[in-house]
């Protein structure tokens, strides 16, 4: 598996073994997120503890596993999820996978919105950039030499038949 890759969940906090973001790390998460968002004049999100708790519980468990997989518990959250080799990434960059994913995306109805003809080479983009999304919530966990990202979002994105933004 190549490490510093992506797949569709969730975001852990900056610099810590728990998952536990601090405040420092959300403020710049969020930040990261929202400028994206209003370079293409969308609503910011919000911050939601809550979904950075469920995020940091879900980043601890797959840091634990090295690996990476979709939490099955979220009813109505998108995930962004992202895996990468302990203290060489930070959050800027890890979120930065997520939005270089930009340069493969088409403004199209989902799930025909990636350039390749692959949604899931642009689901982390999109996710962030949903039109309908509101609140965000991430952590990093570190176990195991890696460290594991997970952002959650309320509401989901990427629902088929629908225009990101």
């Amino acid at each position: 598996m190549p490490l510093g890759r992506g797949t569709s969940e969730a975001v852990a906090s900056a610099g810590t073994r728990s998952g536990h973001i601090d405040p420092v790390s959300a403020s710049e998460l969020l930040d990261i997120h929202n400028r994206e968002r209003a370079r293409l004049g969308l609503v910011p999100l919000q911050w939601s503890p809550q979904l950075a708790r469920q995020a940091g519980e879900w980043a601890i468990k797959l840091a634990r596993t090295s690996g990476l997989a979709h939490s099955t518990g979220g009813s109505g959250m998108g995930e962004n999820l992202w895996i990468g080799t302990r203290g060489t990434w930070t959050p800027d960059q890890m979120l930065g996978f997520f939005l270089a994913e930009r340069s493969k995306f088409r403004d199209a109805r989902f799930p025909h919105v990636s350039r390749t003809g692959n949604w899931a080479d642009v689901g982390h983009y999109t996710q962030i950039v949903w039109h309908d999304t509101r609140e965000v919530g991430c952590a990093i966990a570190t176990a195991n030499q890696v460290d594991v990202l997970v952002c959650r979002y309320y509401p989901a994105g990427n629902v088929v038949g629908q225009s990101p933004y």
